[in-house]
């Protein structure tokens, strides 16, 4: 059976959510992750760039700029960390 790009798109985005704040992953690291996962025969970078893409259009995640491009979840509004505290 076939693996949908909106299939590699869901694993992408449980793994950056379930590493947020602990571990940035650029696009390569994804699609290595996702062919590792699922396969060579069944997944490809071609369909892992058109997973990162639905992504990216839909909001769930963003690109991030610290030193390379990575992906993670957008920042969460009035998340600004320790406003408030103490």
């Amino acid at each position: 059976m076939a693996v949908t790009k909106e299939q590699v798109a869901d694993a992408m985005y449980e793994m950056v959510a379930e590493y947020q704040g602990k571990k940035k992953f650029k696009a390569s690291d994804l699609t290595k992750a996702m062919i590792q996962k699922f396969g060579e025969d069944e997944v490809d970078k071609k369909l892992c760039k058109a997973a990162i893409r639905i992504l990216m259009d839909s909001g769930r995640c963003v690109y991030t700029y610290w030193g390379g491009s990575f992906i993670e979840l957008p920042p969460e509004e009035g998340a600004a960390g320790g406003e408030g505290d103490g």
